[in-house]
């Protein structure tokens, strides 16, 4: 984290001639299981990751935000009145924009700000860049304005950024564990009530490791098929009669598939109902410390993807089958879907061996080079400095 730190300070310099007064570090996360669960206010059990984005940031005069860009290498400013009015800063910048017009929308008086951001997090990879990137702005600006925003209700307002300043339909889960997460855990967030619960997470001391895999097939967040699965369960929960499909159980789950005419709603309410039953599964065996369990309902959790819910690719379910077939205790694709990256629950001593028995089917199949990275669980969004 020092580096990416190190970056955005000599950003900063760069920009503005003079030392940040701070850093505020924002992580990305994966979600070891409970996909497409959050907007129909199910479970989700994300945790984040060592790779960070990181705000160097001062106050400014006047209602006016300055901040540049390590990616693009650009600078935008922009003041109120373009911040008040959704669609008018594009691009990156929109997710500063929108942080600052949900900090303002919800009453908060937002100091202006000069930022420069550096990051790790691969974009399109599925390990919420965006939810990192509000998060780190947010965390910076309520520090400099000394504002009354608890982190309970912080993860919502980031949502709100994105869902409605940048347009992106998603759900509380990624703002969630960027802000809320903790070192050596995974956080059971219940998305209706936004209650959490820390679960201890120790792969270390199981002798196992998270490798997570790049499968650097295109990533697209916002895209039209993201929204059409979110109105597809919708269109299942109002005909089932329910608020959401958490609210049908697993029990009850036949039953209401009977229920339904067509074929697509069918599946679709299927993964999420099974879904939701994988996460409290999942819960239930790390609360007994039975790590590696857990296995099973991750491979579970991706054919369902697969099947019922359709959002995976061709490299994806590669990598998934590669990564059982050399040892993996359990795979799955972590992520919005058409992309991203998978998880691969392994034996410590084989991360390498697995990840190479990816690399080895990738190149069979002809498709560009996975990436992978070995991780644990870390810490939510902290100043630096």
């Amino acid at each position: 984290m020092t580096d990416v730190a190190d970056r955005a300070t000599a950003g900063f310099r760069q920009e503005f001639g003079e030392p940040p007064a701070g850093h505020w570090a924002a992580p990305g996360r994966v979600n070891l299981i409970g996909e497409h669960t959050d907007y129909n206010d199910g479970f989700v059990l994300p945790f984040a990751l060592p790779l960070r984005t990181v705000a160097a940031a001062d106050r400014q005069e006047g209602a006016r935000w300055t901040v540049w860009s390590e990616l693009s290498g650009e600078t935008i400013s922009f003041g109120a009145d373009e911040v008040d009015e959704p669609g008018r800063v594009t691009g990156w910048g929109a997710y500063v924009a929108g942080v600052v017009w949900a900090l303002r929308d919800a009453g908060h008086d937002v100091p202006g700000a000069r930022l420069a951001i550096a990051s790790d997090v691969p974009l399109g990879a599925g390990l919420s860049s965006s939810a990192a990137l509000e998060a780190a702005v947010l965390t910076a600006l309520v520090d400099l304005g000394d504002l009354d925003l608890p982190a309970d209700r912080q993860p919502r307002l980031a949502q709100r950024a994105e869902n409605h300043y940048v347009g992106a339909p998603t759900g509380i889960m990624d703002q969630s564990a960027s802000i809320r997460c903790r070192d050596g855990h995974a956080l059971f967030l219940d998305c209706r009530t936004e209650g959490v619960e820390h679960i201890p997470f120790d792969l270390r001391a199981a002798g196992l490791a998270m490798l997570v895999i790049d499968s650097h097939a295109p990533h697209r967040h916002a895209d039209g098929e993201y929204a059409a699965r979110r109105k597809s369960c919708e269109a299942g929960a109002e005909l089932l009669g329910v608020p959401a499909l958490r609210d049908v159980t697993i029990d009850q789950l036949d039953a209401a598939l009977a229920r339904l005419d067509d074929p697509e709603t069918r599946r679709r309410v299927r993964h999420v109902v099974t879904e939701d039953q994988r996460v409290l599964d999942t819960v239930a065996l790390l609360r007994a410390g039975r790590v590696r369990e857990i296995g099973p309902l991750l491979t579970a959790s991706h054919v369902s993807m697969r099947d019922d819910f359709e959002i995976t690719v061709p490299e994806i379910d590669t990598a998934v089958e590669a990564a059982l077939a050399a040892g993996a205790l359990g795979a799955r694709m972590t992520g919005g879907g058409f992309g991203g990256c998978v998880l691969a629950l392994v034996e410590a001593a084989a991360a390498d061996s697995v990840a190479a028995a990816v690399t080895a089917a990738y190149a069979e199949r002809g498709f560009t080079a996975p990436g992978n990275v070995t991780v644990l669980p870390a810490p939510g969004a902290i100043r630096l400095d």
